[in-house]
């Protein structure tokens, strides 16, 4: 390499290209040829976790501002889309009790009673270990004992939160599926949601 060539640290290992300029264009045509207006913007909504403005979503959805806007005020009627009036604009996000419930009922369908309660009393026992463990009631009493160097304690607490949030969803699966099948008995509605159950 030459005194005037490029040094090793001046050279971009991905440099822009117009073949991926090309490749990324291809694919939001292709998207925005098989999909709709409103099925785009609903799918850029299930993935917005924080407060964005329909410009925002828009952009992202491949749409004009007034088509979301459209579209996410259909969505927020709904239940799917949180919205909320702020003095510069209204701005949406994913509805978090939504997803939560979406959650619930694909446990209740994918597993069957049998296997909800095995994962609920697993669930529970593993709780009971963290506890008797670190001798704490909670993750967030194990929290004010953590020192900051103490990786392998911030790791249990990581787990013993996902565990928790596990069987809090598990529980509430069950319940969900209990309730189509006494809800079921006592409509007369078909049997085979007992047997399933």
């Amino acid at each position: 390499m030459s005194e005037n060539g490029p040094r090793p640290a001046d050279i971009d290992p991905f440099p822009e290209t117009d073949a991926n300029t090309a490749v990324q264009e291809a694919a939001e045509a292709e998207w925005t040829a098989a999909t709709t207006a409103f099925e785009r913007v609903e799918s850029v909504l299930s993935r917005t976790t924080d407060w964005q403005s329909a410009s925002e979503i828009a952009e992202r959805a491949r749409v004009s501002e007034p088509t979301a806007r459209k579209h996410l005020m259909a969505l927020a009627e709904t239940g799917r889309a949180a919205m909320s009036d702020t003095g510069n604009g209204t701005r949406f996000k994913r509805d978090p009790d939504r997803r939560r419930l979406e959650r619930i009922q694909q446990l209740a369908d994918e597993h069957s009673r049998a296997e909800l309660e095995r994962a609920v009393r697993e669930m529970k026992a593993r709780v009971r270990e963290f506890e008797d463990e670190y001798d704490a009631t909670s993750p967030d009493e194990l929290v004010d004992r953590l020192e900051p160097d103490d990786e392998a304690g911030w790791n249990i607490l990581s787990r013993w939160r996902t565990t928790r949030r596990n069987l809090a969803f598990a529980k509430t699966a069950l319940s969900f599926a209990e309730t189509r099948v006494v809800d079921a008995m006592s409509t007369g509605e078909d049997r085979s949601i007992e047997e399933n159950a």
